[in-house]
């Protein structure tokens, strides 16, 4: 099973470098990505400066690889990846990066917003808002 965390902020190197290594597979008509991004939201008037990511390593890889499988049954996909931050990601900084191909783009449109929602909702990863003044909250996915 893949380990789908990586350390920190998820680079856009990182992002088109994974972009680029798609381009060899002809068979591929589409592909659709989202980035899920640290926001600097506002919480009892206090500013979000980043979130402290933590996760049940070993439950949320088996999450993520059931998700990938479930996606690959349901629509036709030619690949599929996932990858989240563990530890402290900024505001700005991409923190989810979810990629998909298929040969044509209503199956990655599809694939791309199950695979998002299931993530959000199953997942077991926790982030800590972490305000300007250095307190801190759990944040609640929405």
């Amino acid at each position: 099973m893949k380990n789908s965390f990586r350390p920190g902020p998820i680079a856009s190197e990182f992002i088109g470098d994974a972009i680029k290594k798609h381009q060899s597979k002809t068979s591929i008509g589409a592909h659709d990505i989202f980035l899920g991004q640290v926001r600097a939201d506002n919480i009892e008037g206090k500013e979000v400066k980043a979130i402290e990511y933590t996760a049940y390593e070993e439950m949320a890889n088996k999450a993520f690889h059931e998700i990938r499988e479930a996606a690959f049954e349901k629509f036709d996909l030619t690949c599929s990846h996932i990858y989240h931050s563990l530890g402290t990601v900024l505001v700005g900084e991409i923190c989810l990066f979810v990629f998909v191909s298929s040969a044509h783009r209503k199956a990655s449109f599809e694939a791309i917003e199950y695979m998002v929602e299931r993530i959000k909702k199953e997942v077991p990863v926790f982030g800590k808002e972490v305000f300007e003044d250095n307190t801190h909250v759990w944040k609640v996915n929405k």
